[in-house]
């Protein structure tokens, strides 16, 4: 028989099962360690890789595995409900991850390594398996991604390569991910001890030079998956927030082009929840690039030091010095909530660069409603400036009030005669709408106005609104906003 039949699996007895060099086996459980994502939580980037492999080569069961020691940890599972790790068996990932090349199975129970396997002999009944190995660019085969079905099949040339460009995927996103690591604990290490700048710099140098071939690498595979990109970008759903409404929506204005908005929400601590929401400039695979550094530079750094202000100057330090964002510089919102007694929260707000939120307030008893602009005076772009400097502002959400942030893609629109909906034609539909001061009504009312101009919005558009539910304390509770008197909007943060 020949070599590439044994390495493919085909026919009984054809396959040897690999040996593992000791020496070999413990640089390569290093360079796992080296990553830092065992035990990590679920993260939508490599759940949907997961799921477009399912689909692409119609399979009912899809997983993102890293090899340790004496264990398969799942990074992500498609079809395979309540999983979190298996033990260290031969025959499927244990095999694939000592191999060159993919490794395809076309029936387990034919092949002399992987029949004895207890996916395959157990009640899920693995007739199929298919995986390629996730490799370092010094060679280390972390995990898998794999497929797997429970009655025997092949796959064409075509979707092995399919199988092995996901993996690849999954390189970068873990590339991207160290890479965000290792800049904000340099930053931290640098305002702790000015002495060691001179090692951190020799450090510095070779992490950009790293990053400089890695990011050849990676526009060529963001280029042939930009659909399943744009979708990494941003969170698969939003968290479920005590005490706080929350609704999203992003509209893209091209299937075919990666666009740079972004946003999410997620916890710091026991009480306190941190959002955000942002745009890089341009489009394309390096604007992705930068977008997806961005997302988890801002996530890594608020655990840190959740200080808006200080979560922004990170970042910006972040683009200034990554080789892959290049001359690319973002917008951002970076807020900080916290309860209060009240039954609210107190907002921490930082802007850089970016169009103002409207802070929402419904009217009650002899209180007119209101819609405030939130911009802090003097934030500057980020990654743009060495020196740039960001400013913050803080006020009460309280019960019945609500707070819009959104991308320029939005003001940037077409109205009917020609003009741009700016931030006067925003507020001018806040302060008219009728609808409640919900979150998710202010997502729907909102993007049912971008739907309703001529043009639609010729840039991506993402919105994020948070709001408080009202209580029978709380003016305007059964308010509609539509009942306005101002003509112009107040502002927080801004004379």
């Amino acid at each position: 028989m020949t070599q590439q039949a044994a390495a493919t699996g085909r026919g009984p007895g054809s396959r040897p099962e690999p040996v593992p060099d000791a020496e070999a086996e413990a640089r390569r459980i290093a360079a796992v360690h080296r990553y830092d994502i065992l035990d990590t939580p679920p993260d939508g980037a490599f759940d949907r890789v997961a799921a477009l492999a399912a689909r692409l080569l119609d399979v009912p069961v899809a997983t993102i595995t890293i090899v340790d020691t004496d264990r398969i940890w799942f990074k992500a599972a498609h079809g395979l409900e309540g999983v979190k790790e298996i033990g260290r068996d031969p025959g499927l990932c244990g095999s694939a991850v000592l191999r060159d090349g993919a490794l395809v199975i076309p029936d387990t129970l034919h092949d002399p390594v992987a029949s004895n396997n207890p996916l395959v002999t157990g009640p899920m009944g693995v007739r199929f398996y298919a995986a390629a190995p996730i490799v370092t660019a010094d060679g280390h085969r972390l995990g898998t991604v794999n497929v797997l079905d429970t009655r025997p099949r092949s796959i064409t040339e075509e979707d092995t390569a399919t199988l092995t460009d996901l993996a690849a995927i999954v390189m970068d996103e873990l590339e991207l991910r160290l890479s965000a690591l290792r800049a904000v604990r340099y930053e931290q290490e640098r305002r702790q001890a000015e002495s060691r700048q001179a090692a951190l710099e020799r450090a510095r140098a070779e992490a950009e030079r790293a990053a400089r071939e890695q990011a050849e690498r990676d526009r060529a595979a963001i280029a042939a998956f930009a659909s399943t990109l744009q979708r990494t970008l941003l969170p698969p759903a939003l968290p479920e927030v005590p005490g706080l409404e929350l609704a999203c929506h992003y509209h893209t204005a091209s299937a075919f082009d990666i666009g740079g908005d972004f946003y999410d929400v997620f916890p710091l601590d026991g009480h306190r929840w941190a959002f955000f929401l942002g745009d890089v400039c341009g489009k394309g695979a390096e604007a992705a690039t930068v977008t997806a550094l961005t997302r988890h530079t801002l996530r890594a750094a608020a655990h840190v030091d959740p200080d808006p202000v200080a979560v922004l100057t990170a970042l910006n330090s972040v683009l200034l010095a990554d080789v892959t964002a290049g001359s690319r510089f973002c917008t951002a919102v970076f807020g900080l909530l916290t309860p209060d007694a009240a039954g609210g929260f107190t907002v921490a707000l930082a802007t850089g660069g970016h169009p103002p939120a409207y802070h929402l307030r419904p009217g009650g008893g002899t209180d007119a409603p209101w819609v405030r602009t939130v911009r802090p005076e003097g934030g500057m772009l980020v990654g743009a400036f060495p020196h740039a400097r960001f400013a913050e502002v803080s006020f009460p959400l309280r019960p019945g009030e609500g707070l819009l942030l959104y991308t320029d893609g939005l003001t940037e629109a077409r109205t009917a005669e020609g003009t741009m909906l700016g931030d006067e034609g925003l507020a001018a539909f806040l302060h008219r709408r009728t609808g409640p001061l919900g979150a998710t009504a202010l997502v729907e009312d909102t993007a049912a106005l971008l739907a309703s101009l001529p043009d639609g919005a010729g840039d991506d558009v993402a919105l994020l609104a948070l709001s408080v539910p009202p209580n029978e304390a709380s003016p305007g509770a059964d308010t509609a906003v539509g009942d306005r008197t101002a003509a112009t909007p107040d502002h927080i943060g801004q004379e």
